[in-house]
């Protein structure tokens, strides 16, 4: 039995004084102290980890104005604090060891979008791609691209200055920044813009902070004018933080923002800008070209920015490989064939092409091409291209590109690529060169990373693999940091070039030289006792003010070096989280993460869950416990011989006695267990499965909720219960017994079990049950026509109809059809923990599988997450070669191709729209193309919806705790497509936990696609 987690780092009296003046004093947002909260802001995507003593998330303008009022109290004058947006820094930009002021969860209005005269005016915590789906129907769009477009936020890129790809031509976050409106620390509230002489001198004849910063300002850029123009290299991404260089905008006029954007939080807090945005590129072609080798691709894209595209990026092979093993890889694999008798791909140059003039882009682009032909297959040169045109296709391909600055982080072993040195900044003519010397350091120490970059704009990202749990090769750090530095500094460079500073803020007095007291001075103006964000960009001049060292803050790898290696194992798709935050997408039509989406808090996030395992394993470690070891001694206990420990145990928890655990626990009974994370998440994290493993060993140490063994029982139970289905029904309908579920059972809404009897229905058709007795029989005409359906309890208890459909359209199709025995699948004991039974149930299934695959007949399932299991949840069960081979039911349909086809004739077409499995999206992507290959095999349409999640997920819409959160994750994105007039008897879902949510929510009945199929093709009959 594991013991509880009595002991955590507490928050400092300081910091609880500040939260309960807060709350006094009329905060409108929320305040979490508590230690998981605190534990999942302690990480962004860097290496580094820093535990807060608090996170306040502000819904206003008034509760930051607030927090910067009463942090300026004397007796507050110690309290520090960082504002934080999507958390998808590098290098440590919002960590802080004091209070996390978080503005996404509740200042993420678009206020005011102005298309005739294209600005919009927003709150910091908006999305990035939020704002450009707003401003899409505008045909407007907001131009700084970067990778985390999905969940960075606008508060966050003006805090960084960001930009990527395209910045060439659009330029970064600050060249877009119309006006900022900011809360300075003495509660006083600002709008910067652009400013005539006149108007900044009454702005400077004021006699409080505002005045203050602006004469101190202005006057820092008229006395070192001459400095700042020689020290400021001439470069597209220029010095990031207190950009000295743009004070003065290029019509003369004074602009606080250039100093504003890039400052990291270290100044204020952005709390609303205004921005120019601009039109959408009515047309766009991108220019795929591959390489024989990495150096040729860098070197080459020099000679391609001749031919004037917007934007050309480079990529190297190991995160082209690392993408091909990804789902991202099925919607862009066309465009990067590989032909008989060319060389391997080691590098690409990615050449995008944007305008209005649609003769004009192709002429462009032909030229492009016609040069590629020619050179084609020189030393030095490309091997092979392709073209693609509309911007729907090229997404995709950004969309793979985007992917490779998580993908890096999925790389075999502990040792990972991680983000130290990877957005440094060089002339682009100098860069090629930069980059073989770049190489040679990292050669010489035997480090392996991936490369990838804006070669037009000279902005490289390099990864390189350490394992940081290993003290020898943390030191690495300093060691390749320091050689980077001087490098960049040698080919008139910069160690920043994209992604701010950050930690990495102690090279800035070697980097600004004469400047940096000056940059200290505007510090000081705005925060002088150094409470925002202290420790980045600049230290103002006071005692105790210092600059972050790059290996003198704490890392990930310190902490997770504490978990014992066989630990770590085991938990592995938590401890290899990297922080890159893509469950963080705000996409409400995107899978992941509906927990996320459906609650707004981080810590039902697979990001936020793994960090709390990852805490949990440390500490549990540090009490000397094996977890592993307590799995096994949970699996051996007797269920009564622990069962007075248990009670005891959850006695004290109602008593509200701490232990961590039950924090962590509380963040794993929100995950729907949908695995989007699985197929999404560029490292993989699989919080399903370090869920149930938690779940296994915690509940030996408190008693487990009695829905657990319903729904753990549930596919044992049902096919006794199916013979009674009458009177089950009368029951689960009583309002009572509804009650009695739903207050102490914790279960509401359980479907009807179907009171069509499978069995005697499949003999009335002549369909045997197989066993390998019986397929041993069949002749070889049966043989090779035959298809067996493997059952699952939902399906076959709850829908019976659409077992017998499929049955019948395969018949109808020609093929001999048998049905495996029904056997417990094991999921649902999985899902909540029971590991040791899911493991039985595994093997057991597993065997009988395996025996009729034996004979070579191919194994089908209908619905996919029970389906899906076998190649995943199976995979920790059984061997390799144990796994049965049991294919979703598209899978194996679409490679019967000339059948559909001849089926096909004389049918009716139709247009039909998929309503896909969150599951089956992200984890069997190709398989959804695979439905559309079908209908179109049998002259029929058939349209993928943009759907996220329906919010059922097997069980957890069931579940009492879950409902609410259930019907707002259903709101997000399925609502509205299922009551929209248009889709009236189009709609088809894959999934029976999608179906049943739709009939429970919106009573309505969503067909199956084999359901749709099977009605068009006794229409063509009847015809």
């Amino acid at each position: 039995m594991i013991p509880h987690i009595s002991h955590t780092d507490t928050t400092a009296p300081l910091y609880l004084e500040f939260i309960e003046q807060l709350q006094q004093q009329g905060f409108g947002g929320d305040t979490s102290p508590d230690y998981a909260n605190r534990v999942v802001q302690s990480t962004d995507n860097s290496i580094y980890q820093i535990l807060p003593q608090a996170v306040v998330y502000p819904a206003s303008v008034e509760d930051l104005m607030l927090i910067a009022r009463l942090s300026s109290q004397a007796r507050f004058s110690r309290l520090r604090m960082s504002p934080r947006g999507g958390g998808t820094g590098t290098n440590g930009q919002s960590l802080s060891d004091g209070l996390i002021v978080d503005t996404s969860r509740h200042m993420n209005r678009i206020i005011e979008i102005n298309a005739e005269e294209r600005w919009v005016r927003v709150q910091g915590g908006v999305v990035k791609d939020q704002l450009n789906a707003a401003l899409k129907p505008y045909g407007l769009f907001f131009a700084p691209e970067l990778s985390t477009s999905n969940r960075a936020t606008i508060g966050g890129m003006i805090n960084t200055d960001a930009s990527g790809q395209g910045s060439c031509l659009y330029g970064k976050t600050r060249d877009h920044v119309l006006e900022l409106r900011s809360v300075l620390l003495d509660g006083s509230f600002w709008e910067s813009k652009p400013l005539s002489d006149a108007k900044l001198q009454k702005i400077q004849a004021r006699e409080d902070l505002v005045g203050a910063v602006h004469r101190l300002v202005d006057g820092i850029y008229s006395d070192k004018k001459e400095l700042i123009e020689a020290r400021f290299p001439k470069l597209n991404r220029c010095l990031t933080g207190y950009d000295l260089a743009h004070i003065r905008d290029e019509k003369g006029r004074f602009n606080l923002n250039s100093v504003l954007c890039g400052s990291e939080g270290s100044l204020a807090f952005i709390a609303e800008a205004k921005l120019n945005v601009l039109p959408i590129p009515k047309y766009s072609a991108l220019v795929n070209v591959k390489y024989d080798s990495f150096e040729s691709s860098l070197r080459d894209a020099k000679a391609l920015m001749a031919w004037g595209p917007t934007s050309l990026e480079t990529v190297d092979s190991r995160v082209l490989n690392l993408a091909m093993g990804d789902i991202v890889w099925d919607s862009v694999s066309d465009y990067f064939p590989h032909h008989e008798g060319e060389p391997t791909i080691q590098g690409i140059n990615l050449v995008e092409y944007t305008g209005d003039d649609e003769a004009q882009l192709r002429a462009d682009v032909a030229a492009l091409v016609a040069h590629l032909e020619q050179v084609s297959g020189q030393p030095g040169r490309s091997f092979g291209h392709t073209v693609v045109f509309g911007a729907a296709e090229i997404g995709k391909i950004w969309g793979m590109r985007k992917k490779a600055v998580g993908l890096l982080g999925n790389a075999e072993g502990d040792r990972r690529p991680i983000p130290f040195v990877e957005d440094t900044a060089v002339p682009p003519e100098n860069l090629a060169d930069f980059i073989m010397e770049f190489r040679a350091v990292l050669d010489a120490r035997g480090l392996t990373y991936g490369m990838f970059g804006h070669v037009d704009a000279g902005v490289l990202h390099v990864r390189p693999a350490i394992d940081m749990k290993d003290p020898a090769q943390e030191s690495l750090v300093r060691e390749v940091t320091d050689e980077v530095v001087r490098l960049t500094q040698k080919y008139k460079g910069l160690l920043w070039g994209e992604h701010g500073k950050g930690v990495r803020s102690e090279y800035s007095p070697e980097f600004f030289g004469e400047l940096y007291p000056e940059l200290q001075r505007i510090k000081g103006a705005f925060d002088p006792h150094n409470q925002l964000n202290p420790g980045k960009i600049a230290t103002p001049m006071i005692d105790g003010a210092e600059l972050l060292k790059i290996d003198g803050v704490p890392t990930r790898g310190q902490h997770d070096r504490q978990v014992g290696e066989a630990v770590r194992k085991s938990y592995d798709s938590a401890m290899n989280c990297n922080g890159n935050g893509a469950c963080f997408n705000y996409d409400p039509n995107d899978a992941m993460c509906p927990s996320w989406k459906g609650t707004r808090e981080r810590i039902h996030s697979p990001k936020g869950r793994a960090s709390l395992v990852r805490e949990w394993l440390r500490l549990m470690s540090n009490q000397g416990v094996d977890l592993n070891d307590a799995s096994a001694q949970v699996r051996r206990s007797s269920f009564i011989g622990g069962l007075p420990q248990r009670i005891r145990n959850s006695l004290r928890k109602r008593r509200g006695e701490y232990d961590f655990s039950n924090e962590v626990h509380s963040s794993m009974m929100g995950c729907l267990a949908c695995k989007s994370c699985v197929g999404q998440c560029p490292i993989k994290v699989n919080v399903p499965d370090f869920r149930a493993r938690f779940l296994e060993v915690y509940y030996g140490r408190y008693l487990r909720p009695l829905k657990d063994y319903v729904v753990g029982s549930l596919e044992y139970m049902i096919p006794t219960l199916a013979r009674f289905p009458g009177p089950y029904n009368w029951v689960m309908d009583n309002m009572l017994v509804k009650r009695f579920f739903r207050s102490q059972i914790g279960m509401v809404d359980s479907p009807a079990i179907s009171t069509l009897d499978l069995q005697s229905s499949l003999r009335r058709r002549g369909i045997e049950l197989a066993t390998p007795e019986q397929v041993a029989g069949l002749s070889e005409a049966q043989r090779s026509k035959a298809v067996v359906i493997v059952q699952d309890a939902f399906t076959s208890y709850f829908e019976t109809g659409l077992v017998l459909d499929l049955v019948d359209l395969l018949s109808r199709l020609g093929f001999y059809v048998l049905v495996a025995p029904f056997r417990p699948n094991g999921k649902p004991l999985h899902v909540h923990g029971f590991m040791g039974a899911f493991e039985k149930a595994a093997q057991h299934n597993a065997q009988m599988l395996n025996a009729l695959a034996a004979s070579g007949l191919p194994l089908v399932g209908i619905d996919p997450s029970m389906t899906l299991t076998y190649r995943q949840e199976y995979a920790y069960a059984l061997a390799a070669d144990k796994l049965p081979p049991v294919r979703l039911v598209q899978e194996w349909l679409v490679e019967q191709q000339a059948v559909l086809e001849a089926a096909a004739k004389g049918m009716p077409a139709a247009h039909f729209k998929l309503l896909a499995h969150c599951t089956e999206k992200t984890s069997a992507a190709p398989s959804i193309r695979n439905w559309q290959q079908i209908f179109s095999a049998m002259g029929q349409r058939l349209e993928l919806l943009a759907v996220g999640c329906c919010g059922m997920s097997g069980t957890y819409g069931h579940e009492s705790a879950n409902l609410e959160t259930s019907r707002r994750i259903y709101d997000l994105s399925w609502r509205e497509p299922v009551n929209d007039a248009q889709n009236h008897d189009r709609l088809l879902a894959t999934g029976y936990s999608c179906r049943s949510q739709v009939k429970r929510l919106d009573d309505q009945e969503v067909p199956h696609p084999v359901q749709a199929l099977l009605e068009q093709l006794c229409q063509a009959r009847v015809d």
